[in-house]
């Protein structure tokens, strides 16, 4: 019987995975997809979660960027970092970084699904391996949180609600139809362009469609991630950050594009027997501060020490105690976002009080 068995091998499962080697246990990972994988976020790591990777023996190549800048129509603001800068990667240059270690950890990565859980008071079977304690970390959509009832929401959406996607072409992946209004269902498009980052702040442009996030993840390469609630294609929703959409002009799509969502998904718990969940299996507010993986990180290493200390039962408390700043910042900023008194002032008031903006800022960093 080995110690873990962790589900994904994302970053909060590859982390987890390699804290827990690190920390003498054995460990299986088992991960359906093919490497490297590949994912429609933001792509910015902050200079915490940036550090934390480099403790685990994570070398990642990247382009540094030093602060956020809001801007609208009519506003820009910047914040830079006091403790060092974030890193834009490319999500599979981050996922090439992880089995790497993973490989010189020697910790197997099996190519499988999960499947049916079985466990006792001592421990948890699945995907043909027993163990202590299982790790989901399978991501936004976990099936193995659905499988343990662990969804606050229904497991499924009406087919006119889900995120249809047609990756064939750039720019060709679409947002199915949703009400498009103040506090609908967000889902997130990305796509890489090929062209000389003009900052070395990650850009975020807002409008009344959503936001746009530009990361430089390379000398000759941004990565553009537009979350909204709005129907549309990538191309189009362009259209609503115009001064985006000059920076771009002439640049070439460097791939198809990617999507995500929802977004917003509700847990009940993060505990159930042996099974833990992390990472964006254990909930997930909005990308809208971009801190996913700083917070994926922290409760991995949460979820270590209780595996260590063979107490489950205190995993919860640990994850909630480790997450709720971030937590409390994106739904309170998500929460202004989605009032259309507030929305548009969001910016003009991030500009008025620099201080504050720079102050927020820096703490999520």
């Amino acid at each position: 019987m080995i110690d873990l068995l962790v589900a994904g091998a994302g970053p909060a499962g590859a982390a987890t995975a390699i804290r827990a080697a690190m920390a003498g246990m054995s460990v299986v990972v088992v991960e359906p997809r093919s490497a490297p994988i590949d994912k429609a976020c933001g792509e910015g790591i902050a200079h915490s979660a940036v550090e934390y990777l480099g403790r685990l023996g994570v070398d990642l190549s990247g382009r540094p960027f030093h602060g956020i800048r809001y801007l609208d129509a009519n506003h820009q603001v910047d914040a830079r970092f006091r403790a060092g800068p974030g890193l834009g990667v490319r999500r599979t240059t981050l996922h090439k970084g992880l089995m790497r270690r993973l490989a010189e950890l020697d910790i197997p990565v099996v190519q499988a699904r999960v499947g049916p859980i079985t466990q006792n008071t001592t421990s948890v079977t699945a995907a043909g391996y027993t163990a202590r304690y299982l790790a989901a970390a399978d991501g936004l959509h976990s099936g193995i949180r659905r499988q343990l009832g662990l969804t606050a929401t229904p497991s499924s959406l009406p087919a006119a609600a889900r995120l249809a996607l047609t990756p064939s072409r750039p720019g060709a992946a679409r947002l199915a139809p949703s009400s498009g209004a103040a506090g609908g269902v967000r889902r997130g498009l990305r796509q890489h362009f090929s062209v000389s980052p003009w900052t070395d702040l990650v850009e975020v442009y807002w409008s009344s469609l959503g936001e746009a996030y530009v990361t430089p993840v390379a000398d000759d390469l941004v990565g553009v991630a537009i979350l909204t609630s709005a129907r549309g294609t990538f191309d189009s929703h362009l259209d609503a950050f115009p001064a985006l959409k000059r920076r771009l002009r002439g640049a070439c799509p460097a791939n198809a594009v990617m999507g995500a969502g929802p977004l917003r998904q509700r847990v009940r718990a993060r505990v159930a027997g042996r099974v833990l969940l992390v990472g964006d299996a254990a909930g997930y507010v909005d990308a809208l501060t971009g801190e996913g993986i700083a917070v994926a990180l922290r409760t991995s290493a949460e979820l270590v020490r209780c595996v260590e200390q063979d107490r489950p039962e205190y995993y919860e408390a640990a994850w909630r105690r480790v997450s709720w700043e971030c937590r409390l910042l994106t739904g309170s900023l998500l929460w202004a976002r989605n009032r259309s008194l507030l929305a548009p002032r969001i910016v003009p008031a991030a500009a008025l009080l620099p201080g504050l903006y720079a102050q927020i800022v820096n703490r999520l960093a």
